[in-house]
């Protein structure tokens, strides 16, 4: 079981995406399933403890990304896969006033970007959650002022983490990470992949016949296997 951060980000580094808690929908595996030996969540016991406070170490130390980046949950990508999730899963930020405030000021928490846009708390919420959806925004660090657990800040994900501007091929960069979730999984369906990854499944059923064999099960289901 892991107990240190450092133990945590080497698994993330090493497993490449991760979902934070595991979800049965998504073929990911789960931080929270290697530090407690569980799938079901148990929030009164030592396992959580430390899980909830490594969960904002690691990207205030710079270990990994932690954010809402996948499969419409809090993940956590290994730094050198993020190159290619932004190239496979980003967009503009459309003039979003939370990300303009972020860019000019640096990291900010919810209230502190309420304070500076004006915005309601619903309105900022709703912003910061199709941000970190859309790769603009990332988890910085946890800033303990305010509040009795701390706020969590947010910053840009190419300056957190130091981006390359020039992005990889989008086609390759999805190649690379379907082969990822291939490898974790053993077998997909394109539906497996597009939750997984957030992609509509017509996108990953391509992928997948670019990078595995797929056979149809008996009931009709195409399915694509390492090979």
């Amino acid at each position: 079981m892991i107990r240190t951060v450092p133990r945590a980000a080497a698994w993330i580094d090493r497993v490449g995406l991760a979902l934070l808690f595991p979800k049965a929908d998504v073929v990911l595996p789960s931080l929270w399933e290697q530090v407690s030996g569980l799938q079901e969540t148990v929030w009164e016991s030592e396992e959580m403890n430390f899980f909830w406070w490594a969960k904002d170490e690691l990207p205030g130390r710079g270990l990994a990304c932690v954010g809402r980046h996948l499969a419409r949950s809090v993940a956590c990508v290994a730094p050198r896969l993020l190159p290619a999730l932004t190239a496979a899963n980003g967009e503009p930020d459309e003039d979003d006033p939370v990300a303009g405030a972020i860019r000019e000021l640096g990291p900010l928490t919810g209230p502190q970007l309420r304070e500076v846009t004006g915005l309601g708390k619903k309105e900022v919420d709703r912003s910061i959650a199709s941000l970190h959806h859309r790769l603009v925004l990332t988890t910085s660090h946890l800033v303990h002022e305010g509040s009795t657990w701390g706020t969590l800040a947010h910053d840009l994900t190419a300056r957190k983490w130091k981006l390359p501007k020039r992005r990889l091929a989008r086609e390759d960069a999805r190649r690379e990470l379907a082969s990822i979730v291939l490898a974790h999984a053993g077998e997909l369906t394109a539906a497996d992949l597009a939750g997984a990854l957030g992609w509509r499944r017509k996108d990953a059923a391509v992928v997948l016949e670019e990078i595995a064999d797929g056979y149809d099960d008996p009931a009709g289901f195409r399915i694509w296997t390492r090979g």
